[in-house]
């Protein structure tokens, strides 16, 4: 009976091993920032609004409130000034292109 209860105990802490080794919540160490931030919605959430801003002409305007949590307050903060930042410098980058013609 102790045999039994030791090779019993054994397969299902190995189980449990395993289950935990190829669990989704596990964050791989080779995951780039960039995908994390992809993977993000307070970090799109601002991306998606600073362009919009940058392109309307608006001046910086974060809506932080619309987050509840410091962490997505910041995400927001950075995929917002990103994407004011980034179209801003793309719209800069198109005018030089333009530019006057003799």
């Amino acid at each position: 009976m102790t045999r039994l209860f030791s090779h019993a105990t054994i397969v299902m802490c190995l189980g449990t091993t395993a289950m935990l080794a190829i669990s989704p919540r596990t964050v791989k160490p080779n995951t780039s920032a960039e995908a994390l931030f992809a993977a993000d919605g307070a970090f799109r959430d601002g991306l998606y609004l600073g362009q919009r801003a940058a392109a309307h002409g608006q001046s910086q305007r974060l809506a932080v409130g619309r987050w509840s949590t410091d962490k997505d307050r910041a995400m927001f903060t950075a995929g917002y000034r990103r994407g004011y930042d980034e179209s801003l410098a793309s719209a800069g980058a198109g005018a030089e292109k333009v530019g006057p013609t003799e």
